[in-house]
């Protein structure tokens, strides 16, 4: 991690914010949604909407032509006005800070409450979306596809005062070079990295291969055996699903699609 706090210096949430209400409501509004086009909505909507208050006197008919540009405009929209109703009615327009009561409002899962927790009121919290992820996976530091699962793994690794640094730098680094397509010529941690060693020993037999038939073209020895593709687990992950060949199609006699006619 510190390989990689080193090339995403300052890692930090990219939402805008001054509360942490504004980032509970900004955190659901990013989900299915990039923090760029969140951070474009916001502001007309806490300029109308600026308080808990005020936010649970809203008409969803109000507030989805404010939000619509970020996408399931009107789940989001049930899910704000849900939220500022309960946190007027149960805590007073407070946002709370723990990992229990957050989760009990519309809209708020695990993710969002450690975000919400972690940058804006101090309680370590490591939030794990699709970057985190994919990254932790790829690198070998987890090893689960179950968010909370990788939560769990990446908590019991580092201290409590790293984890929402870890995520903000690992998001990053989803973001900017771990893509689904990653750049790794640009990574920081190439070289402690499972996918890229995976990744290397894939290149090494292909090069293998190539040596051992051009060998064979220039010598009279027998020709060489094909290299075995690499196990599945270890084959780098790639951004396009794999190909499958059609199955032939039996033909039809030309008389309604049936079997084939047998020759004698």
């Amino acid at each position: 991690m510190a390989k990689l706090e080193t090339q995403h210096p300052n890692a930090d949430t990219e939402l805008n914010y001054r509360n942490p209400f504004e980032l509970l409501a900004a955190t659901i509004l990013s989900a299915q949604c990039t923090d760029e086009r969140v951070n474009q909505v916001t502001p007309a909507l806490f300029a109308r909407y600026g308080t808990p208050r005020a936010l649970a006197g809203a008409t969803s008919a109000e507030l989805e032509p404010i939000i619509k540009p970020t996408g399931f405009f009107r789940a989001k929209s049930k899910s704000l006005i849900g939220m500022a109703t309960a946190l007027e009615a149960q805590h007073g327009g407070e946002v709370p800070n723990t990992m229990e009561a957050l989760v009990e409002f519309p809209g708020v899962g695990r993710k969002t409450a450690n975000v919400v927790l972690g940058h804006a009121l101090g309680v370590p919290g490591l939030p794990v979306d699709r970057h985190v992820l994919r990254v932790s996976n790829r690198i070998g530091i987890a090893s689960s596809d179950d968010p909370v699962v990788v939560e769990q793994q990446l908590c019991a690794a580092l201290p409590p005062p790293k984890w929402i640094v870890a995520s903000d730098t690992l998001i990053l680094h989803g973001r900017r070079i771990c893509k689904p397509r990653p750049q790794c010529d640009r990574c920081a941690v190439r070289e402690d990295c499972d996918y890229y060693r995976a990744a290397l020993g894939v290149v090494a037999v292909v090069r293998k291969t190539a040596v051992g038939r051009s060998a064979v073209g220039k010598s009279a020895s027998p020709r060489l055996r094909k290299a075995e593709p690499p196990a599945a687990e270890n084959r780098p992950e790639s951004s396009q699903p794999p190909k499958h060949g059609r199955a032939a199609k039996p033909r039809g006699t030309g008389r309604g699609g049936g079997a084939p006619r047998q020759t004698k």
